[in-house]
Order: C-alpha cells, then structure tokens, then sequence
C-alpha cells in the first residue's frame, strides 16, 4: 500500500484561532465537500507563513469561508496566515497509478477559484 494525496485545499487563509477548543480544524463545508475531505477526517497542514507542518482532523465549519485551527494547532499559526491543507490515503500499486488527487485553489477570502485535476502523473 502506498499513502497518496487524495485532495488539497491550495493556499486557505485562516480566519481564526480557537486554543480553547478540543483540537481540530474547522474548515468551511463547502470547501469540505468539493475537496472530498470527510469530518473528522485526518489532514495536514503545512503554514507558509512559519513553516509548521501538522496533523489534526477535520470539523465542517458553518461559516462560508471559515478556516479555523483549534486546540493545540491554535499556537502554530496567526490569523490571515496562508495554509495548505492536505488529505491522503492508502492506495495499491495498480489504484496509485491512476489516481487523480482533487486540487481545491481559493483566494484570500477561501472563496474557491479553481478546482482541477493534475496532468496524470509519469508512468514508468
């Protein structure tokens, strides 16, 4: 088995920061539902802003562009900070050859810009 990216949300600002809260990330539902990511799902989030990289799950925000780090990831990132936001999963030789990852692009509002596919990847 081999760990794919299956869908990416490119360049998500986050508008806001929860340290009292469980843990997660609260991420809007619409952008949810268009890059295949199920609550409490496990994502990683990769900050251009500090460089921090870390895992949590997914909670469907309410809000329409809603991207809010809970819990302990509160203190990895400042609000307005620019995120990408990653989900995998485990696929055999033969399903990762063919895989197609969901590429979600937002814009500074995380209103979504663009929602494409990738050129197929290089078989050898």
């Amino acid at each position: 088995m081999r760990k794919m990216l299956k869908s990416k949300i490119h360049r998500a600002r986050v508008t806001g920061l929860d340290i009292e809260y469980e843990g997660s990330i609260t991420i809007d539902k619409r952008l949810m539902q268009v890059a295949d990511i199920l609550p409490y799902e496990e994502v990683e989030v990769l900050n251009l802003h500090n460089g921090a990289r870390f895992n949590t799950y997914a909670i469907q925000g309410e809000s329409e562009g809603e991207i809010c780090l809970n819990g302990a990831a509160a203190r990895l990132a400042a609000r307005g900070d620019t995120v990408i936001i990653l989900a995998y999963c485990y696929l055999t030789n033969d399903e990762a050859l063919n895989l197609m990852p969901t590429l979600v692009s937002v814009n500074e509002k995380n209103a979504i810009v663009a929602n494409r596919q990738p050129v197929p990847p290089f078989l050898f």
